[in-house]
């Protein structure tokens, strides 16, 4: 399993990762999970996958290929003209990839195959946008009223993204409740581990404005995780007690 998140801010994109593909008791195996393609000045377009390890590599190498062909700008991230193009082009990729697949093993469950997506990016001229890209290759976008999506294993950390979520936040605090995020998650579901990628696109960058790879051994993360297991302990404490009635 996996667990991404993309967050819109009214001063950019910050999105987060985990790397891990395979929580067996003797094979726990890491992969990249966050793709990203620049146009200096331009456009910037990240990617995050969950699901199935060989449909995403599969949709992303060949979004790779394609920004490697210089004659065939139009069909290339780097070429078309808007951050909705982008999505719907994944999203046929998606959904062709996994009826490839599908066909090639007789059609047996297409459950086996299937993954999801998060674009998120800016285009010069236009706002940074934040899609959900299903396995069905439709997709929705973010608004005022979904403000960031979460892809894989998401119901330990999509509480305390909901509690704390500001769309005028800071970068720093934005960071710092997707990593509450992420330790509650870890905590909870083996299957989402360390280390984790994370990216801030600043609004009208057109480039990462920041990036980390946090392992188990990041000083700041293993301080979030301690302290917000503190602060949990003390709340929890500091609520009135129940009264048990004779």
């Amino acid at each position: 399993m996996t667990y991404c998140v993309g967050m819109v801010l009214e001063k950019g994109l910050v999105l987060m990762s985990d790397t891990r593909t395979n929580s067996g008791v003797d094979n726990i195996s890491t992969f990249r999970k966050m793709f990203h393609w620049t146009v200096p000045g331009e456009r910037i377009i990240t990617v995050m996958s969950a699901g199935n390890l060989a449909t995403t590599q599969a949709v992303v190498s060949q979004l790779e290929e394609r920004t490697k062909a210089p004659d065939d700008r139009e069909n290339s991230l780097l070429g078309m003209p808007t951050m909705f193009t982008v999505a719907t082009e994944i999203g046929r990729l998606l959904r062709d990839t996994i009826d490839e697949r599908q066909k090639a093993n007789g059609n047996s469950g297409r459950n086996r195959f299937t993954a999801s997506i998060i674009v998120a990016g800016q285009i010069a001229g236009m706002e940074p946008r934040l899609f959900y890209v299903y396995p069905e290759g439709n997709f929705i976008e973010a608004s005022l009223d979904t403000p960031f999506f979460q892809i894989g294993e998401l119901k330990y950390g999509r509480p305390i993204i909901i509690r704390g979520y500001d769309r005028t936040m800071s970068f720093e605090d934005a960071i710092k409740l997707l990593m509450v995020s992420f330790d509650s998650t870890l905590k909870a579901n083996l299957s989402v581990g360390l280390p984790l990628d994370l990216m801030v696109i600043e609004k009208d960058g057109f480039a990462p404005s920041h990036t980390n790879r946090i392992t188990a051994e990041d000083e700041y993360f293993q301080s979030i995780s301690s302290s917000w297991g503190d602060a949990l302990r003390s709340a929890f404490h500091s609520l009135p007690d129940y009264q048990i009635k004779d």
